[in-house]
């Protein structure tokens, strides 16, 4: 028998025994013929990289690297705000730059950079494998990779971009010297701050020249490359500075793992505080304040990465409105600026802040901010902060959650109402608190028996801590997110009972669109600043432009509960209310004021039906950015939410609702939380004086019962006026058509306020105070803890008044021409 005829007959036994097996034992391949696929694929795959490698050379570099502009717009498309975002760029060689901050880019970025070929597959295949197990998006590229990208390529998220990203870096790492890649890497990479490139970086954080880099400066700079503007220690939130600092560490680790530094040196490492943000150009007065805001939007609902934002080329149409903004800006100084006088007070009147926002209800646009003075003189924008805490302001939520809750309350077990009475007695301790708590009222007033009505217009502290707790904490806080307030700021904490008082730290913006909600029924729309957004030059190889998200409201509470808690609020601008100055407005308005502890900021959030706006004043020390008490601010002894803030509130609105028409609140509450001695609907009446009428045509309402006349404070306090006197009191400044003699109060020419008849009348155990004489009932309170140990209470500063302190010896300022002296009649009642 042949060879061949040998090989033949083994072939005819195998198929022979191949058809004496079952069916489906005979549709399996043989392992000779998934071999063969196996390598036929390999091989072909082998061919298809190697003539793709051969055919695809390496770019010219990315037009996106050339520097353009971004064009901000008014909502009107067509008024230009500022014209930002050239790119920030100084090359240098790899010479100059360190080699510990070589080393610390390496040790964050890719630890394999020395050994890989390009690309580095365990690394992608650890991303990809960390991604799709819930451990977050990680990328797996290297430095070369990155570089690629930076350079020849664009930020698009495609499967072909990232082909073409792999076979260039490859090619790339094949002939480019790693130091000559690293150095391409460092020139092209953004920082934030608007810098590119490790030259511009180490000028807008530290103020050097790159070769000047230290170890830790270098690793923090390193760390940067990961979120540029998130991990900016000097901006961010305190979660992302946590972040920044946990990321610079890791840095730091990889160093000591990679052997480029020991484990002692690493130790006595410590972390190098960058310098402020310098101010870029053009962005003078209040255009840098507004590019913030509408940069934050983009990148936080991550339409565009800060890189490909600060690269410029976008046409930004916003929803600023010009007139508006305007009007921002000269209500504070008209109000606040034009009182203050640093020459005669340093120790007070510098470093005075206000952090502002106005958005509209329907819709949620954000049509002007205030975020400082100039720009150019204090390049942070106060209206995005999340470090204040709001105080009283806190309040309306409060009551919201309770209205929505079914629980009852702890007074007589039956569901809370705005009617529910409540022991307004100071400093009496809450019952079924997860922390001890016992806030003071202002001036140490005992209310006795309140309604939350009443107790609201006061501010009461201490009906409103225990009104939190019987709600239910947990259900404060979901009330609080669902209305607009971001879950993760500091103080919005359902285990400290403190948090009914308005330790939590919205920015301005944030509780904006708290109160817009409140305006629109319920109704929540998170504050957004961006309406248009296109390529300036379009051509081959630019992005695409992004859709914008949808703007759609959600329910955050129902109508009945919303609806009530406005018609509470209106009570607030009222003759005996803690917002009384904002009564100039002369159209209906509701809103609530608040004052923090040791008077760090004081507050005025309200709203229109068709503007909600929040006004926040606060001082802080430029070099340590340390909060410093309002306390003798404009030769004040104290001030409160109820003046300055509100003052600035009433200018504004009088200013950009001025000859529009008066829309009355369309309210709905449900049963049981209308207005005492009204049936139905609570519908503010269509037949409002407008703006122009004088209020003084329209008879003062009457004040509910139990109403001594305190305002609010401290959190919002509520409480009686400084004895007269002790210390005179500065009145709220009459608007130029009122008429209204100087030292006297306006009455409401839009409220109502019907006195309640309480269904079982509690007289209160001790005399209740006047508006000019010291409360009977009031006692020194330092003695006796307000708050546990390690909780902050916004419940110590008085609200009610702005007691005029003395002015330093041989300082004089001109009394102002606009309002009263702040020696008026001492018998009036002040505002808060």
């Amino acid at each position: 028998m042949t060879l061949s005829t040998g090989r033949r007959a083994r072939r005819a036994a195998r198929r022979e025994a191949r058809r004496a097996l079952p069916l489906r034992r005979r549709l399996l391949p043989t392992w000779r013929i998934c071999l063969g696929t196996v390598l036929g694929i390999l091989l072909i795959a082998v061919g298809a990289f190697t003539v793709l490698y051969v055919i695809v050379p390496l770019p010219d570099p990315n037009a996106q690297a050339v520097a353009q502009s971004n064009v901000y717009l008014y909502a009107d498309g067509v008024t230009e705000i500022a014209r930002t975002g050239a790119v920030n760029r100084t090359d240098v060689d790899i010479e100059r730059i360190p080699v510990s901050t070589r080393q610390a880019v390496v040790s964050a970025e890719d630890r394999t950079f020395y050994q890989n070929r390009g690309i580095d597959l365990k690394g992608m295949v650890r991303a990809g494998w960390n991604t799709l197990t819930g451990q977050g998006m990680q990328g797996g590229s290297t430095i070369t990779q990155q570089y690629v990208k930076n350079y020849y390529l664009t930020q698009s998220r495609t499967i072909e971009r990232k082909g073409r990203e792999l076979l260039i870096a490859l090619k790339v790492d094949q002939q480019r010297d790693k130091n000559e890649i690293l150095a391409g890497y460092l020139n092209t990479s953004y920082f934030g701050r608007g810098a590119y490139g490790i030259q511009s970086a180490a000028r807008a954080y530290y103020g050097i020249d790159v070769s000047e880099l230290t170890l830790p400066q270098s690793a923090y700079l390193a760390a940067l490359l990961q979120a540029p503007s998130a991990y900016d220690v000097k901006t961010a939130t305190p979660a992302n500075r946590e972040r920044a600092l946990a990321r610079w560490q890791y840095t730091l680790d990889g160093m000591v793992q990679l052997g480029f530094i020991s484990a002692t040196e690493r130790a006595d490492t410590a972390f190098p505080d960058p310098i402020d943000p310098q101010p870029a150009t053009g962005l003078a007065g209040q255009a840098g304040y507004l590019v913030g805001v509408a940069d934050d939007y983009l990148v936080t609902n991550r339409i565009l990465d800060s890189a490909t934002l600060k690269a410029g080329g976008w046409r930004i149409t916003t929803t600023f409105d010009q007139d508006k903004q305007d009007a921002f800006a000269r209500a504070v100084h008209d109000e606040l600026t034009d009182e203050l006088d640093p020459a005669a007070r340093p120790a007070t009147d510098t470093d005075v802040r206000v952090a502002g926002a106005s958005v509209e209800p329907a819709t949620g646009r954000v049509l002007a901010v205030y975020g400082g003075p100039d720009y150019a003189r204090q390049p942070y924008n106060d209206a995005l902060r999340q470090d204040n805490q709001i105080g009283s302001t806190f309040k309306p939520i409060d009551l919201a959650a309770g209205l929505s809750s079914h629980r009852g309350s702890s007074s007589d077990g039956l569901p809370i109402s705005t009617e529910t009475r409540y022991d307004g007695t100071s400093e009496r301790p809450v019952t079924d608190a997860p922390t001890p708590y016992a806030p003071p009222n202002e001036d140490d007033i005992d209310y006795g028996s309140i309604t939350l009505r009443q107790a609201m217009a006061k501010s009461v502290n201490s009906v409103y801590a225990q009104e939190g707790v019987d709600a239910g904490l947990a259900h404060v806080r979901e009330t609080a997110v669902r209305l607009g307030i971001p879950a993760d700021v500091p103080g919005l904490d359902p285990a400290n009972t403190s948090m009914t008082l308005g330790t939590a730290t919205p920015s301005a913006l944030d509780l904006a669109g708290v109160y817009a909600a409140l305006a629109n029924h319920g109704e929540a729309h998170r504050p957004w600043s961006v309406a248009g957004l296109e390529r300036v030059n379009p051509g081959p190889g630019q992005l695409d432009v992004p859709d914008l998200p949808e703007q759609s409201g959600t329910t955050a509470l129902d109508r009945g509960t919303a609806d009530a808690v406005t018609d509470v609020l209106r009570d607030v601008i009222g003759p005996r209310g803690t917002g009384a100055a904002a009564l100039d407005l002369g159209r209906p308005a509701a809103g609530k004021t608040g004052t923090t502890d040791a008077n760090l900021s004081a507050w005025f959030a309200g709203y229109t039906p068709e503007l909600a706006t929040t006004v926040g004043l606060f001082r802080e020390n430029p070099k340590t950015h340390a909060k410093e008490p309002l306390a003798g601010t404009a030769g004040y002894a104290r001030i409160n939410g109820g003046a300055f803030p509100t003052r600035i509130w009433t200018s504004y609105m009088g200013d950009v609702l001025d000859g529009t028409v008066v829309r009355p609140f369309d309210l709905q509450p449900t049963e049981g939380n209308s207005r005492p001695g009204t049936a139905g609907p609570s519908t503010t009446p269509t037949t409002t004086a407008p703006a122009s009428a004088s209020p003084s045509t329209v008879p003062a309402p009457s004040p509910p019962a139990g109403d001594t006349g305190g305002t609010g404070g401290t959190g919002g306090t509520g409480g009686a006026p400084i004895p007269a006197a002790a210390a005179p009191t500065a009145p709220r400044r009459p608007t130029a058509t009122t008429g209204a003699v100087p030292g006297t109060t306006v009455p409401d020419p839009v409220i109502t306020i019907v006195t309640p008849e309480p269904p079982t009348p509690v007289p209160p155990t001790q005399p209740q105070p006047t508006q000019s004489q010291p409360s009977p009932t009031a006692r020194p309170s330092t003695t006796r803890p307000t708050t546990e140990p390690g909780t902050t209470s916004p419940t110590r500063t008085p609200e009610p008044t702005r007691s005029p302190a003395p002015p330093p010896t041989g300082a004089t300022k001109p009394p102002s021409t606009s309002r009263p002296p702040a020696t008026a009649d001492p018998a009036t009642p002040p505002p808060a």
